[in-house]
This record gives structure tokens, sequence and C-alpha cells, in this order.
């Protein structure tokens, strides 16, 4: 059996989720041995990759950049290096340059034999430096998002998931949801987050996140909100939160921001709001009409379903993996 070696911040990571263990399961069912080691910045840890580097078929660096020597070391150690990534981590997080992040990137990304990127957008970054680029995108687990649950009639719930990390993007609409909710009876925000907000007339409903607080929140909700500004950091963005909706089977209301503009189909899997009018009219829509919410949140689904589940992706992650080994993909 062949063993393939995932090396990431750490198993809290999200991106360790989405890029790697997620897929364990498929791994084995397909005849691999996968495993997982932090490339932390500790000696120990990092000495501890090298080892293992040399022991396994391949090695798949998730999001993490290194220095020269460290990046001499693992290239001579791995037999084939994988580089997966779904962030724009060669900027800063507010879209400005950052010559150290970016130097990092195009060196890290050069030594590797295969860029497994989230998006189209990222594959244009990384295929600068490497001509094995394959776009393989942020994945959900479908099934484990459609849940039978009551959904509130007294309310329409708009819900919102992220962390303090991404506080800022809803803040860009909150005072467009305030004025949706002195228009329209019954708005209810739910967030379900590390963090809780206080609004003027928008009655706010705070949900600590969990796994299973995840899941089930997302399913009792109505409409399924990803504001997000358009920079070239954000652009990088893998549009997570709108799958994680769509395949609750919620209609979703998006900024027309890189790959969000791309899942979301304006009238068909959601809709598309660009400025505070947009926003006001996608909710109006929303909240006067039951059939409308029904049908796009059906159509999302099954969007998500048909391109962004795990066994869908795992598909084009494979054959790309099949290549590699086979030498049909040739070392950098």
């Amino acid at each position: 059996m062949k063993e393939i070696l995932f090396v990431s911040k750490g198993l809290h990571a999200a991106s360790t989720r989405y890029r790697a263990t997620d897929f364990f399961p498929l791994l084995e069912e397909a005849g691999w041995r996968p495993r997982h080691l932090s490339g932390s910045g500790s000696l120990r840890d990092r000495l501890a990759v090298l080892r293992a580097a040399r022991r396994v078929e391949v090695v798949v660096l998730v999001r993490r950049t290194y220095g020269p020597l460290f990046r001499f070391l693992l290239r001579r150690a791995a037999r084939h290096l994988v580089f997966t990534f779904d962030d724009a981590i060669f900027c800063r997080s507010d879209g400005g340059a950052s010559p150290r992040r970016a130097r990092r990137f195009a060196a890290t990304v050069a030594k590797c034999d295969l860029v497994w990127a989230g998006n189209r957008y990222l594959a244009d970054e990384a295929g600068r430096f490497n001509g094995n680029v394959r776009v393989v995108p942020t994945a959900v687990e479908t099934d484990r998002y459609r849940l039978r649950v009551t959904k509130p009639e007294s309310t329409l719930d708009l819900v919102w998931i992220g962390s303090s990390s991404t506080r800022k993007h809803l803040l860009t609409i909150v005072p467009v949801l305030e004025r949706a909710a002195e228009e329209m009876p019954g708005l209810r925000l739910k967030i379900v987050s590390d963090f809780t907000l206080e609004t003027r007339s928008l009655p706010v409903v705070h949900i600590p996140w969990s796994p299973e607080a995840e899941t089930r929140e997302l399913a009792a909700a109505h409409v399924g909100l990803a504001p997000l500004p358009d920079n070239r950091f954000t652009r990088g963005k893998c549009g997570l939160k709108v799958l994680q909706y769509m395949a609750a089977g919620l209609p979703v209301v998006s900024s027309p921001t890189g790959v969000n503009a791309e899942i979301v189909e304006h009238g068909v899997t959601g809709l598309l709001a660009e400025t505070g009018e947009d926003w006001v009219e996608a909710l109006r829509a929303l909240h006067d009409s039951s059939e409308l919410r029904v049908r796009l949140g059906e159509a999302g689904r099954e969007k998500c379903v048909r391109h962004y589940s795990l066994r869908t992706v795992f598909g084009g992650m494979m054959k790309s993996l099949d290549e590699l080994v086979q030498g049909e993909i040739g070392s950098q």
C-alpha cells in the first residue's frame, strides 16, 4: 500500500480538514495509507517531517511555505512533492503586497512536482512558477448537511458562518441588514461563530461553533449570507461558506467576488448582490417568496452535490496523483 504524507500547520486548522484529512477515507479506499504531521517551526517537527518524507511515496504540503534550507532538504527527501492551497497566501489578508510571503510562495511552489489550487485565480498565480497545476476546489461532505429539521415559522432566519478573522466581512453588510429588518417583519440573523454582534434593529442569535452546531443551525435557517469585499486576497477564497449553505439546501445571497460568482449562478442557485440596494432587493425577494427560497435552495444543493462533493472532487485529485506516481507528470 502506497503512503502519502500531508504536512500542515496542525490538525486544528480548517485547511487541514478541507485539503487533507476529509479525504483520508477516500484515499484508503483507493489503496493509499494517508498520514498527517505538523510542520510547525520547531526543529523536532521538521526533523520528523524529513524522516517521514524519505519513507512515503508522496508528500503534500498543505499551505506550508518554507525557507531555503528546509526547502532544499525536503526536496531531497521527498520522492514526489505536492503543494495544496486554498487562500492567497502570497499576499497580506488585506490584499496588500507582502514581498516575504510572495518570495516564499514562489520558491516553494517551484520546488514541487504538482500543485493543487483551490480555484482558477490561485492556479494562475501558482502557474507563474510551476507548469503542473491542477484546480482542486474546496469540497464538502454534502450528506452531513442534509438534515431533517423544523425551520422557524415566526422568523426568517439569515445565517452567517465564520470566525473572528472574517468578522470584518459580515460587518460590511450589517447596516443593510438593519435596514432590511426595519422593512421586513420577522427578519433575524444567526451567527455561527466565536463572536456575536449587537445591532440597532436586527435581532441576533449567537451560536457557538461546533461540528454539530454547524450542520444543525445551517439546516434550520432560511437564507445563507456570504458578503466578501473584492481585493487580491479575497479573490483567492474558495467559497466554503457558499458551499456549506448550498449543501444544507439554503438559498444564498453572496457578493460577486472571486469564485463565489462562479458557484452562485444568479437567479438559479442563489442571488448575487454587489451594492447595498442589491442586498436589500435580494433579501426582499427571498423574504416574500418561500417558493423562490425552495427553488434556489434545491438547485444550489444539486450543484454542490454534482460539482463540489468530496467524492466528486477526489476523482480529479486522484487522477493527477496517479499521473504523478506513474511518471506522466514531469518533475520540476
